[in-house]
């Protein structure tokens, strides 16, 4: 399969602003980028939430990680818009536009889980191949440790997840 390279790659933290794992994990490479840069690649660590973070809490208005989809995207900004939505429309700009030829290459979404699920990766499309090969090689990668991979794929829905704007969407969950 021919897959167009990679070149740029976001890593969302705090979409869901009490999921601490990422908003460490964020704020750490935003201060020290090194760890995270690769050649011909640009990564960028991106607090998705800020103000669901800053008062740890799940989100200020509504989910963000559910309102990604056309007509949240595309609504008129006015002062009783809710928070969540207004950032959408932000992290649409800056990653996206979702599903154009612009937007983002891969957004890597850091999410904590109280089930007992331990690491886990989120695929939204079988037929992605590139995520596909990735999650293999991340696998393989922590063996003997275990990484299922749960996919989400659903014939008539198209997701609204904040990933949900890259080219490759990938969720991981960490207990």
């Amino acid at each position: 399969v021919d897959i167009p390279l990679v070149r740029r790659v976001a890593i969302f933290g705090g979409t869901h602003g009490n999921e601490l794992s990422g908003v460490f994990l964020v704020k750490h490479w935003q201060e020290n980028g090194a760890e995270i840069q690769r050649t011909g690649m640009e990564v960028k660590p991106f607090l998705a939430n800020p103000r669901a973070v800053k008062k740890c809490t799940r989100y200020i208005d509504c989910d963000l990680n559910r309102v990604f989809d056309p007509d949240n995207l595309g609504r008129t900004v006015m002062e009783d818009i809710p928070y969540e939505v207004r950032r959408a429309q932000e992290i649409n700009h800056i990653f996206g536009p979702k599903g154009s030829d612009d937007a983002y290459d891969l957004i890597f979404d850091l999410h904590n889980t109280t089930s007992n699920m331990g690491g886990s990766l989120i695929l939204e499309n079988s037929r992605d191949d590139f995520a596909i090969q990735m999650f293999h090689y991340i696998k393989n990668a922590l063996a003997p440790e275990s990484c299922p991979v749960l996919l989400i794929e659903h014939p008539s829905l198209k997701y609204a997840t904040t990933r949900s704007v890259a080219k490759h969407p990938v969720g991981k969950y960490e207990k």
